[in-house]
């Protein structure tokens, strides 16, 4: 994955919200559940948990939006792009949907991907993590290590 500048800028489909990260991610990430497809119109969402002291809104208001539970989904209250989430119990980190960034390169690869349970048959990733459900909190320190042992290399 190499050295990557940051900050990274990104922002929705009108540009009306704007995000900067600051730092790199400590993932990478494709969900298949049902949710993620109908929120993105798609096969799957493709997130970065960042630290959240490394994530910041620079312009617009987002609105929650989704199933509006205790995980916040953030949309541009105009064009309706869902930009980033903020995880339920883990307010430290931010899921940013890595299509949202200007540059999002390496980053929109997911390292790990999530509901496979729930994908379509004729989906594909490259992840290196596959999980029916979430992975067990347990797990989540090792694939923190593996992603950052990967990301180090040229």
């Amino acid at each position: 994955m190499g050295e990557r500048a940051y900050p990274l800028d990104g922002g929705c489909r009108c540009g009306q919200v704007r995000i900067r990260v600051s730092a790199p991610p400590i993932l990478t990430m494709a969900c298949h559940c049902t949710g993620c497809q109908r929120m993105t119109g798609s096969a799957f969402s493709l997130g970065a948990v960042i630290p959240s002291d490394a994530f910041e809104v620079t312009a617009g208001e987002p609105v929650v939006g989704g199933l509006h539970s205790a995980t916040r989904h953030f949309f541009c209250p105009h064009c309706m792009s869902w930009i980033f989430t903020r995880p339920e119990g883990l307010d430290a980190f931010v899921n940013v949907r890595t299509t949202m960034l200007d540059q999002a390169g390496g980053l929109a690869t997911p390292f790990m991907e999530t509901y496979t349970s729930e994908k379509l048959p004729w989906v594909t990733t490259p992840a290196a993590h596959s999980f029916e459900k979430f992975p067990p909190f347990e797990a989540f320190e090792g694939l923190v290590a593996a992603y950052a042992a990967q990301a180090q290399r040229p």
